[in-house]
């Protein structure tokens, strides 16, 4: 960004949930920069903390909500204390996430509740406390994480494809209900991505997934959050019901 030119998210109050490590990190990071008053939204406090700081050294406002996205209460709490301090919000991205990976015949009921609560009721409780701010308003953007998985699936794991695919599936419904009333709703799907997921998986697998990217390599969180911040923005006024796929062609 040229120094001159103004921030894309200037004053925006962006919620971020998730923000602590990873894709969400890296989005708070960037809305920082890019002028927004960034809500970071993630388990534990330490880490909550840690990220605000992140975000303040890079240049922007930022401040720290300890919630638990499968919790509604919590979310609902979390959103009015973001509410009571600035009375809007103009960005929810819904980034919070998890795995707990098996194949069909070997998962656990824990294990698939665990990720439909999180990836996908998480998604949900988080876009209905914001919703009604949003449309009175008259504007609002809101920011599903989907995966290439929620695309075309993969192996070993039916609970977060499944999620990934419900993300989808509520962009697409919510793109229809809320743009009528000024309020954008987007997807973005990210391919292999270089983060604290990917710490448990082995090096032959790691070099096999970097294989199948026509750009043969693994993509960064940055890489993520540059696609947030431009969907969020009003450079994409026009953009609506969209799921953008950020894989480096993993799937052409």
């Amino acid at each position: 960004m040229s120094s001159h030119a103004s921030p894309r998210l200037a004053g925006k109050v962006c919620l971020v949930t998730g923000a602590a490590q990873g894709i969400g990190l890296a989005t708070a990071e960037k809305f920082a920069r890019e002028g927004a008053i960034v809500v970071v939204c993630d388990l534990k406090r330490d880490a909550v903390d840690a990220a605000v700081a992140r975000c303040r050294e890079a240049g922007g406002a930022a401040e720290g909500e300890v919630a638990n996205v499968a919790d509604r209460a919590q979310v609902d709490a979390m959103v009015a204390a973001v509410m009571a301090r600035h009375g809007r919000i103009d960005v929810l991205v819904n980034n919070a996430g998890i795995t707990r990976d098996a194949r069909l015949q070997k998962m656990t009921l824990e294990q698939f509740d665990q990720v439909i609560d999180v990836n996908l009721r998480g998604v949900f409780h988080c876009a209905q406390a914001v919703v009604d701010t949003m449309v009175a308003q008259g504007s609002g953007v809101i920011l599903n994480a989907s995966s290439v998985v929620g695309l075309y699936g993969n192996f070993g794991q039916t609970n977060y494809a499944a999620a990934k695919f419900g993300v989808i599936g509520f962009t697409k419904t919510w793109s229809r209900e809320l743009g009528p009333k000024g309020v954008r709703v987007n997807a973005v799907a990210p391919g292999f991505i270089e983060t604290p997921i990917l710490d448990t998986i082995p090096d032959k697998v790691l070099d096999h997934m970097r294989e199948q990217v026509p750009l043969r390599r693994l993509g960064t969180p940055e890489e993520i959050a540059n696609v947030y911040a431009f969907l969020a923005s009003d450079e994409a006024s026009y953009v609506n019901g969209a799921v953008l796929e950020v894989s480096g062609g993993m799937t052409v």
